[in-house]
């Protein structure tokens, strides 16, 4: 059973006492948010017409060198609040419209949002929840979280062990990515979705394309296609943004190329893919990073 205060909740398993201080996730055992608020630009089965009512958590396990939200995933950005005003924050989403509660980077506040889902159920609240993570999750949470879970959001993002090793710490991801998804697609299975298009349960697996790192994106893509079919959707995402200088990773400072993104998706097709989504035009820019100034927390 994992427990705060020797924390196995994520795949790092640094067995810390969070309430003394905080693990490898940048985590102590306080709730840090940084934003609660409709978010528009997630796949279009979760976002609608409506948006997505996302809820950004502070810190990471895996803490990426690239990371998107690296203002948040260090931890040191967001508001401390209590399991009651998490609480409040789900029923204020859904009032406000919200497809579902999209719980983002949500691994180290696992045992917290199962205590505060039960709880916002009981108070009214109807609407999926989404657990928008990276992919790098321990099979025993996700266990935990059968039942509270409807959707799950997952990166997959190295097939390559040496790559994950570079860029996030984690030479095993590959092998917890591949356990952490059966167990994913075990509970969700083939999907559903209501009249207008909303995803209520399923699995949804994203790559982020790398410059430079084709080949690697292929390999998820043969993976996860070969292993589950269309009982899937796999999102290929071209929108990796550049957000510091990289002097060791060089590769990194630069935007992926059309060229790059467009042979991963001639690749996908060629493998069969059809539940798929792909994103256009010119998204690597970084107003597709929202402003993590706590607005709803």
């Amino acid at each position: 059973m994992n427990n705060i205060n020797g924390c196995t909740v994520c795949p790092r398993k640094c067995n810390i006492d969070r309430s003394r201080r905080k693990g490898r996730c940048g985590a102590s055992d306080k709730i840090i948010c940084a934003r609660a608020a409709l978010h528009y630009w997630e796949e279009p089965c979760i976002s609608g017409n409506k948006g997505s009512g996302a809820v950004f958590f502070g810190g990471c396990p895996l803490r990426c060198i690239y990371c998107q939200n690296h203002d948040i995933a260090n931890g040191k950005r967001g508001k401390e609040i209590t399991l009651e005003r998490l609480v409040e924050i789900f029923i204020e989403l859904q009032q406000k419209g919200a497809h579902n509660i999209n719980l983002v980077t949500p691994t180290h506040y696992s045992l917290e949002i199962i205590k505060a889902v039960k709880a916002a159920r009981d108070m009214g609240l109807d609407i999926p929840i989404v657990y928008n993570c990276s992919g790098y999750e321990s099979v025993d949470t996700l266990k935990m979280l059968e039942g509270t879970v409807d959707i799950y959001l997952t990166d997959f993002k190295y097939m390559d062990s040496t790559l994950a090793k570079r860029y996030s710490d984690a030479e095993n991801y590959p092998i917890i990515a591949k356990a952490a998804l059966d167990e994913m697609m075990r509970q969700q299975g083939r999907p559903v979705f209501d009249s207008s298009g909303i995803m209520k349960k399923g699995v949804i697996v994203r790559h982020l394309l790398l410059p430079t790192q084709l080949e690697n994106g292929k390999a998820v893509v043969k993976y996860v296609y070969e292993k589950y079919g269309n009982l899937l959707y796999i999102s290929l995402m071209n929108q990796y943004t550049p957000i510091r200088h990289f002097e060791k990773y060089t590769e990194l400072n630069n935007k992926v190329s059309k060229e790059e993104y467009d042979a991963l998706v001639d690749y996908a097709v060629s493998l069969g893919v059809e539940n798929g989504f792909i994103q256009e035009g010119e998204t690597a820019e970084e107003s597709f990073i929202p402003d993590f100034d706590c607005q709803g927390v």
